[in-house]
C-alpha cells in the first residue's frame, strides 16, 4: 500500500484485496466495532487516524474510491449494476420480442398527435397527452408506457425490476429499475416510433369532473417530445399552432379548480433540482411551473380514473390513500404570512400517504380513491397496477389476488423505503458540498417556522437554490422575514452546517407571495 500511496502503479494481491475490503466495510460504518479490528490496525500500522473517516481518506489517498464517494449507497443493499445474466435477457427480448398477449386488444391511435413533457435529461419517457375531437366535445387521451409489453410475471428481469422495487434519482444520475437498453428504448414512448402504451381516453364536465372514460392497451406515435421549458414558453405565448395543447391545459386548470373545491391541498415550496456532472455541482430551485402543473394534473387524472376502474369492477390494485390532515384553525394560519410560510405550516400537518388493496379517499388530492398508474418503467406498483388492469380488460381473472397483492406490497416496502432514504441523503450531501464550494456567497433566505424558538433555531429557505436549513438566529425574528446568510462552517461528511445572519442596514420584507 505504501507504493500506491506514493502514486505507483501497484498489482493487488489476493491478501491486499481482503485488507482492502475489510478497510471498505470499516469506511461505511457508522461507529467502530470489533469486527473492523484489521482495518483498525492496518490504520494504525499506516499513522492513519483509526476511525472510519480515516478508512475513507485511505481509499481515496490509494485512489481506489472518489472523494466524494457515496457511503449512503454503499451502505444500502442496492446494486447499482445489473447481473450478466439479466443484462443478457435484456438484450435477447430487443431482438426476439416476447408475444403481444394485448395484440387482440390494441387500439390504433397513431393518427393522434401525442405530447411526451418531461425534463431535458429524462431518458425514461413513460407518459404522453393528446386531445382528440370527438363531435363537438374534446376527449382527453392519457398514454402510459406499457413495459409489461417486454416483460413476462416472474421471468428474471420481473423479478430483478420487483427486487429493486423502483428507479433511484441521485445528482449524479439514475439507478433505473429496468436495463436501459430497455427502460430508455422499447419500454419508453420514444418520439417518431410507433409504441405500445395503456391509454385513458376522458371526458370531462366543464367543472372538471369526469363523465366518461374508457381505457384500453394501444399503438401510439409520439409526435413532439417537449421539456417542461418548451410548453412553458408555449403557454406563455399562446402558440396557435399547438391549440391541442393550449386545450389540455386549459383542462388542466379545471381540473385542479374541481380537485380544490373538494378538499384537495397545495402546497408550493421550491425544492433544489441537484445536478453534478464530472464532480461539478449545479442546484436550482424547482418551482412548479404552468407546465409541471399540466402534467401533474394529468397524471392524477389517471390515477382517479384507474381506482375509479379498479373500485368499480372489483379489481385489486395498489390503491393509495390519506387520511385528512389536522390543520391549524383557519385563524391561526391568517395570523401566518401567507405564501410559503403558510404552505410550511399546513405540510407539517399532512400525515404520510398509504398504499392498500381496496380504494379509500385521499384527502391533500380531493379524490375519493386514487391508484398510481403512470409510471411503470420506474415503478413497480405502477406495473402491477397495469397487469391487474390489462388481464382485466382481456376477460381473465387479475394474476393477483388482494391478500397475494397485499403480500407483494409489504415486500416492495422496504426497497422503496431504503431508496428513498438514499435519494435523501444523497441529496443533502451534494447540497452541503455546493454550500462548502460557495462559502463566500451570501444568500437570501426566508424564515418559515421555528424548530425550537426558545433557542432561537429556526427553519429557512435559501430562495436561490430551493435548499431548507436549520439557523440559529442571535436576535428576534418574525415568520416570513427575509435575511441574508453565509456559511459560516460546513462539513459534508458529518452532515453538519452552520450559518450565519449578514447584518443589513434596513430591515427586509416579510415574504408575503400569495
Amino acid at each position: 500500500m505504501t507504493q500506491a500511496l506514493k502514486g505507483e502503479t501497484v498489482a493487488w494481491s489476493a491478501s491486499d484485496r481482503k485488507r482492502l475490503e475489510q478497510l471498505e466495510r470499516y469506511a461505511i460504518a457508522i461507529e467502530p466495532s470489533a469486527q473492523h479490528q484489521a482495518a483498525i490496525d492496518l490504520l494504525s500500522e499506516l499513522k492513519r487516524p483509526t476511525q472510519p473517516l480515516g478508512a475513507f481518506q485511505l481509499l481515496v489517498d490509494l485512489g481506489l474510491w472518489s472523494e466524494h464517494e457515496n457511503l449512503f449507497l454503499r451502505r444500502s443493499q442496492i446494486d447499482v449494476e445489473f447481473s450478466a445474466k439479466v443484462l443478457a435477457v435484456a438484450h435477447e427480448r430487443l431482438t426476439s420480442p416476447p408475444t403481444d398477449i394485448d395484440a387482440p386488444l390494441r387500439r390504433d391511435l397513431t393518427h393522434l398527435k401525442v405530447y411526451t413533457i418531461d425534463d431535458e435529461s429524462t431518458q425514461e419517457i413513460d407518459d404522453g397527452l393528446s386531445l382528440e375531437i370527438v363531435g363537438d366535445r374534446q376527449k382527453l387521451w392519457i398514454h402510459i408506457a406499457d413495459p409489461s409489453r417486454w416483460v413476462m410475471v416472474d421471468d428474471v428481469l420481473d423479478l430483478e425490476a420487483r427486487r429493486r422495487a423502483t428507479t433511484i434519482y441521485l445528482p449524479t444520475g439514475m439507478i433505473p429499475m429496468f436495463p436501459a437498453e430497455l427502460a430508455t428504448g422499447p419500454m419508453s414512448l420514444v418520439a417518431g416510433q410507433t409504441c405500445c402504451a395503456l391509454s385513458f381516453g376522458i371526458l370531462l364536465a366543464d367543472s372538471g369532473e369526469v363523465l366518461e372514460y374508457e381505457i384500453c392497451p394501444s399503438w401510439i406515435r409520439p409526435t413532439y417530445r417537449l421539456s417542461y421549458d418548451d410548453v412553458d414558453m408555449i403557454l406563455e405565448q399562446g402558440v396557435t399552432g399547438e391549440a391541442e395543447l393550449l386545450a389540455i391545459a386549459q383542462w388542466g386548470l379545471r381540473r385542479s379548480e374541481w380537485r380544490q373545491q373538494r378538499g384537495a391541498i397545495r402546497i408550493s415550496i421550491p425544492e433544489p433540482n441537484i445536478k453534478v456532472t464530472n464532480e461539478e455541482v449545479e442546484i436550482s430551485p424547482l418551482h412548479d411551473s404552468p407546465a409541471r402543473q399540466l402534467v401533474a394534473e394529468m397524471m392524477i387524472l389517471a390515477g382517479e380514473v384507474a381506482a375509479h376502474f379498479g373500485a368499480r369492477e372489483g379489481i385489486p390494485l395498489p390503491f393509495r390513500s390519506q387520511s385528512p390532515p389536522e390543520l391549524p384553525s383557519e385563524e391561526e394560519l391568517l395570523q401566518l404570512p401567507a405564501g410559503m410560510v403558510r404552505d410550511c405550516a399546513i405540510r407539517r400537518c399532512m400525515p404520510r400517504s398509504e398504499m392498500t388493496t381496496q380504494p379509500s379517499p385521499h384527502a391533500s388530492l380531493g379524490l375519493d380513491a386514487y391508484c398510481q398508474v403512470t409510471s411503470p418503467i420506474r415503478r413497480y406498483t405502477d406495473l402491477l397496477a397495469h397487469r391487474q388492469i390489462k388481464a382485466y380488460l382481456r376477460g381473465e381473472t387479475p394474476p393477483l389476488t388482494s391478500e397475494q397483492l397485499n403480500e407483494t406490497l409489504l415486500g416492495l416496502l422496504s426497497s422503496v423505503q431504503e431508496s428513498s432514504l438514499v435519494e435523501r441523503q444523497t441529496n443533502r450531501y451534494w447540497c452541503l458540498e455546493y454550500l462548502r464550494r460557495h462559502r463566500e456567497e451570501v444568500w437570501r433566505g426566508i424564515l418559515l417556522r421555528w424548530l425550537r424558538p426558545e433557542e432561537g433555531l429556526g427553519l429557512i429557505l435559501l430562495e436561490d437554490l430551493g435548499i431548507e436549513l436549520a439557523m440559529r438566529f442571535q436576535r428576534q425574528a418574525n415568520l416570513g422575514e427575509c435575511v441574508l446568510v453565509r456559511v459560516s462552517r460546513v462539513d459534508p461528511r458529518s452532515d453538519q452546517i452552520w450559518l450565519e445572519e449578514v447584518p443589513v442596514e434596513a430591515p427586509m420584507p416579510v415574504e408575503t407571495i400569495a
